[in-house]
This record gives structure tokens, C-alpha cells and sequence, in this order.
């Protein structure tokens, strides 16, 4: 067994990622940090894993785990690694956005990769810390990638995406308020969303880069990514769905699918669902994913697996409730 920290675990994703360990077959938790809540039952923030877990949470750290997440806040990774040390041989991955956007990141004598299985699971199995991705960058990616190897696209590209209200973190803001969220829909930040880099940056590597229109929205709903993308095609759904097909037939946890795909579908998995229609000219791809789990702490898991050389599935066998 694995010993595993977990950094910033009353959150959404730090949740998420203790009710994954829990059921994980080689990893165990060693202990969960958290600066507002240490000496609290971790089911005191997490009801959902009451009764399988004693587990409290603490406000210091043990240097000598064999993996640690970091599920802080956005450009707080970097700050903690630098007041806190650990042994040369853990492995690190962050779930915030501190080293994403470059191709290889060297920090404290540790080098992040970028940990998107689908793109580069060669590189990530080789790695010592992960930059994990977000979560639109998870469900986009995962849409454009078979476009982008094949260079199938020469216009812009446009991309809806809603996700859930979990996206936007545990801690209370206007527009996660029920009253405000239910039964609405709203934009924000569009055509700058801060997931935008990553996907650049995949697309630039790829030789492959595109002009993206991209419009976030927030859903009345509290999980998942249910997105959009669509752009001029010069082929036919036949030739679509195969390169489609071919790009993700290693990959467990992609699925094309032949009929138009839903959210609930996707919801407490690590599966990506896609979907393709070809209207005229226009090639439209659907993609879906649950944020916690595929856009965050499932993805971080499924990295976890490659790098100790186990089952890319392990722990990760997860399915929907639809119904």
C-alpha cells in the first residue's frame, strides 16, 4: 500500500479525491490537511464517507508519503511547496493550475508534466509530479485532440460548456447561492477563461493551433461538463468517427459514442463520452465529462496508476446512475 497526503481536503476536490483513496486497492491515506478545520472528523466536511473512514483532519504534515495531492486553491501549490518539504521520491500532483501551462515545469528538483492520459501517458508514466488538468481544458481537449493530430480543421473553432455549480469551489459566492443558481443559466468569462492556455498550449505542441471561441456558462445542476465544440469539416461522419475511434482505442476511459450522449451518463465517473454530427459543412463535437472526477481527482488517480506501473483502471471502475 501507497501512503498518500492530501492538502486542502474540505473542499470539492479534496472530497472527492478521499472518497477515490478510500475505495483504491493500494493507495491508503496517511493524512488529510486542512488549516480550518484540524482536529475535525474529515466526515464532519465529508458526511458521504462517514462510517468508512476515523480518519481527522490535521494541520501538519509527514514529509515521507509516497504520493501527495495538492488540492488548493489556484496559485497556492507553489507557496505551500515552498514552506513545507518532502521526501525526493514523492510524488507530487497538483490539482491547481500552478504548472500547467508550460511544456516541462522544473520545481525543487521535481519536473511536472502535464497529465492529460489521452495526449501523453508515455511521458506521464515517466514522471515524478503532475500538473493536473482543469477541467473544461479536460473536456475540450479530449474533443479536439483526434482533430488536432489529424490537422483536420483549418477555421475557427467555437465551444460551448456548462458545467455545474461544484466547478466553481466549495466556498460560497453570489452566483453559487441556491436561490441564485436554481432554475438559471448564466455566462461568465467569455472568450477568456483561464483553461484557455492549456488547450493552446496542447494544440501548439500537437502543431496544430486553432482560434478558439469559447463561452463558459453555469448550470443549475451541481456536477459534470456537458460541452460543445463545432467547426468546418471537409470529410464525412464516417471518416470522422474513425479517426475518432483509431485516436482513443487504447484509451479506457474515452468512448465515442453512436447515439447523442447526456451529462447523467458521465456523472461519478472517470469516463469522457463523445459524440459526433456532421451537419453540412460543420463537424459538431459533444463531450462529457464529471468535473470532480474526470476534470480533477479521477484524473489524478488515473495518473497515479500510470506512474506506479498499475492497471490504468485501478480503483477508477466507477458507473453512472442515470436513472
Amino acid at each position: 500500500m501507497k501512503k498518500v497526503g492530501i492538502i486542502g481536503g474540505s473542499g470539492y476536490t479534496g472530497g472527492e479525491l478521499i472518497r477515490l483513496i478510500l475505495q483504491h486497492p493500494a493507495l491508503e491515506i496517511d493524512f488529510v490537511y486542512s488549516t480550518t478545520r484540524a482536529g475535525k472528523p474529515v466526515s464532519s466536511a465529508h458526511p458521504d464517507v462517514l462510517g468508512r473512514t476515523d480518519l481527522l483532519f490535521t494541520g501538519t504534515v509527514k514529509p515521507e508519503v509516497d504520493v501527495l495531492y495538492l488540492c488548493l486553491g489556484h496559485g497556492k501549490s507553489r507557496d505551500f511547496l515552498h514552506n513545507h518539504s518532502f521526501s525526493e521520491t514523492t510524488l507530487i500532483v497538483d490539482l491547481g493550475n500552478d504548472f500547467r501551462l508550460e511544456d516541462s515545469c522544473e520545481f525543487q528538483g521535481k519536473s511536472f508534466v502535464y497529465g492529460l492520459p489521452e495526449l501523453q501517458k508515455e511521458q506521464i508514466e515517466k514522471a515524478t509530479a503532475i500538473a493536473n488538468p482543469g477541467c473544461f481544458a479536460t473536456a475540450i481537449q479530449l474533443a479536439l485532440l483526434p482533430l488536432a493530430k489529424n490537422k483536420k480543421y483549418t477555421e475557427a473553432i467555437h465551444i460551448n460548456a456548462t458545467t455545474g455549480s461544484t466547478g466553481a469551489g466549495v466556498s460560497l459566492s453570489p452566483t453559487t447561492h441556491f436561490s441564485w443558481r436554481n432554475n438559471n443559466l448564466s455566462w461568465y468569462k467569455p472568450f477568456t477563461h483561464q483553461h484557455l492556455g492549456e488547450i493552446h498550449r496542447t494544440l501548439n505542441q500537437m502543431d496544430a493551433p486553432a482560434e478558439l471561441f469559447f463561452m463558459p456558462q453555469r448550470g443549475d445542476f451541481t456536477r459534470g461538463i456537458f460541452a460543445t465544440a463545432y467547426t468546418t469539416y471537409d470529410g464525412s461522419l464516417e471518416d470522422a468517427q474513425y479517426i475518432y475511434q483509431d485516436f482513443y482505442q487504447s484509451a479506457p476511459f474515452t468512448h465515442i459514442a453512436t447515439e447523442p450522449i447526456s451529462l447523467k451518463s458521465v456523472v461519478n465517473t472517470n469516463n469522457c463520452f463523445i459524440h459526433l454530427h456532421l451537419h453540412e459543412k460543420t463537424l459538431l463535437i459533444t463531450s462529457c465529462i464529471d468535473n470532480l472526477v474526470k476534470g480533477a481527482s479521477g484524473q489524478a488517480l488515473q495518473n497515479t496508476n500510470l506512474i506506479m506501473g498499475w492497471e490504468e483502471t485501478l480503483g477508477l471502475e466507477l458507473k453512472a446512475t442515470v436513472f
